[in-house]
């Protein structure tokens, strides 16, 4: 087997040079979710496109059929008869606010000191996921530039909404079961996603499910328009009274349960086999609070924080807006206010069920004289992965190979839209295989990726082709 030190040497001499590249990637702001940032996302796709093309692969653009952002499409298909890896990434970023709690300025990427040694990059997109992504374009490129070709065939697919909604490449893929040219351009032995963190520092770890998602947005309204709160006090419903009644009852300040009837009718209850990998893996409840700066943790009873965190279903209040905001006082009573509520679901929740029965519980619970809208804003269905296969071998093999250790079999707390859709449509394994770290501060301001990691991942993604490629040799994939 092919032991790939050849390619770990271009990586080193190109080390300078792939770093400069990332740092061009992160200041473009691809805000995908704010309309006034839709030049910066679009010309973060032309910087990807590139960026590709410059790497050997034939790569284009591919638009997107209901007005959003586009996707970036690349490929390198001379491997004949080996497998087909497609990596799948998104270059889209969340917005940085708060600014004010940034080091520095969020799309000026700054190298720090890093909390595990060596230096860290911090800046909006570091882990999540420009960092994590570009390290298999780099991977690819130092092979073709290295070797001539590569020991499989691979693809790409970057996508430009996955912070806001991820609709453009959801329809594309969906597309696929019934189109047989979007079925062969997304054809594949198995989809590889960097977007997701280790299970902690040196520790590689396997995702093997997901939660899905239903982002909602309650508003609550009342009289036509704002009124004086000394001449209207206490002969109207405040809005924002009601707002806060209503989510004040979505979980049980006790138990931690979300209240909402009928939410935990179809939650699939945790195998025993689980609960003990989960309860094995070293974990500190102390640390875990000393390092986001909280006394102790809280959520559903009967269950540890990973099982809560990974594979029970949650109801969080994302934020809240009505009536005065500024400096000094207003004495008003707001006509509306609004809160962003999101559920995290677990197989086999229904989002568009637990919709229903969100507006329903709303309806019920909505003070006399307000009225409240529930508008679902983005939703994705739970996953659990199948990693049984020769091809996941292949993957643990080439993390173990970087890392020094076996990776574990995790779940994780967060959700990406479309990796259910690749498993159902592509029928195909889906690997996620991130090495961001859970003190990243994706979402946060200070988001960063340690240096070393990064580099860890482009020498992954080098020996994951390597390896995968080995397997098939073998008669394995």
């Amino acid at each position: 087997m092919t032991d790939t030190q050849d390619v770990f040497a271009a990586i080193e001499e190109r080390r300078a040079a792939i770093l400069s590249e990332l740092f061009d990637y992160l200041r473009i702001p691809s805000i995908s979710t704010d309309p006034d940032y839709g030049a910066e996302v679009r010309r973060c796709a032309q910087f990807v496109l590139q960026k590709m093309k410059d790497s050997g692969l034939d790569a284009r653009i591919i638009d997107s059929e209901r007005g959003g952002h586009p996707m970036v499409y690349a490929e390198w298909l001379e491997a004949e008869g080996a497998p087909t890896l497609l990596f799948y990434g998104h270059y889209d970023v969340q917005p940085p606010d708060p600014l004010e709690e940034w080091r520095n300025p969020p799309f000026e990427p700054t190298l720090e000191d890093g909390l595990h040694g060596g230096q860290q990059i911090v800046a909006r997109g570091a882990t999540d996921d420009k960092g994590q992504s570009y390290a298999h374009l780099a991977a690819v490129a130092a092979t073709l530039a290295e070797r001539g070709a590569l020991p499989v065939n691979v693809k790409f697919l970057i996508e430009g909404e996955e912070e806001s909604g991820g609709e453009t490449i959801e329809d594309y893929v969906r597309a696929a079961a019934s189109d047989r040219a979007r079925k062969a351009l997304l054809e594949c032995d198995a989809v590889v996603v960097s977007d997701s963190s280790m299970y902690a520092p040196g520790q590689p770890s396997l995702l093997y499910g997901l939660k899905g998602l239903l982002y909602t947005e309650i508003k609550v309204t009342g009289p036509n328009r704002d009124l004086h709160s000394g001449t209207f006090g206490g002969a109207v419903t405040n809005p924002l009274n009601a707002l806060s009644q209503i989510v004040a009852q979505l979980r049980d300040a006790e138990t931690g349960m979300v209240q909402i009837p009928g939410f935990y009718d179809d939650v699939r209850p945790l195998e025993a086999w689980e609960r003990e990998g989960f309860a094995a893996l070293p974990f500190n409840e102390q640390a875990y609070c000393d390092a986001i700066g909280i006394s102790e943790t809280f959520g559903e009873q009967g269950y540890t924080t990973l099982e809560r965190s990974w594979a029970r279903p949650t109801c969080d209040v994302n934020g809240i807006w009505g009536g005065y905001q500024g400096a000094g006082a207003k004495t008003v009573i707001a006509a509306a206010g609004g809160a962003k509520v999101s559920m995290r679901l677990v197989p086999d929740q229904d989002p568009a069920k637990i919709a229903a029965a969100l507006q329903a519980y709303v309806d019920e619970i909505a003070p006399v004289g307000a009225t409240a809208e529930v508008t679902v804003l983005s939703e994705a269905d739970p996953v659990l992965v199948d990693v049984e296969v020769p091809l996941a071998e292949a993957a643990l093999d080439a993390m173990e190979d970087i890392w020094g250790k076996r990776p574990v079999k995790i779940r994780e707390g967060g959700s990406i839209p479309i990796v259910t859709t690749f498993a159902q449509v592509l029928d195909v394994p889906v690997l996620l295989l991130g090495f961001g770290l859970s003190d990243d501060r994706l979402h946060s301001p200070n988001e960063k990726l340690d240096v070393d990691y990064f580099f860890g991942g482009v020498r992954f993604t080098a020996r994951l082709l390597d390896r995968v490629a080995s397997a098939h040799a073998a008669g394995l994939s």
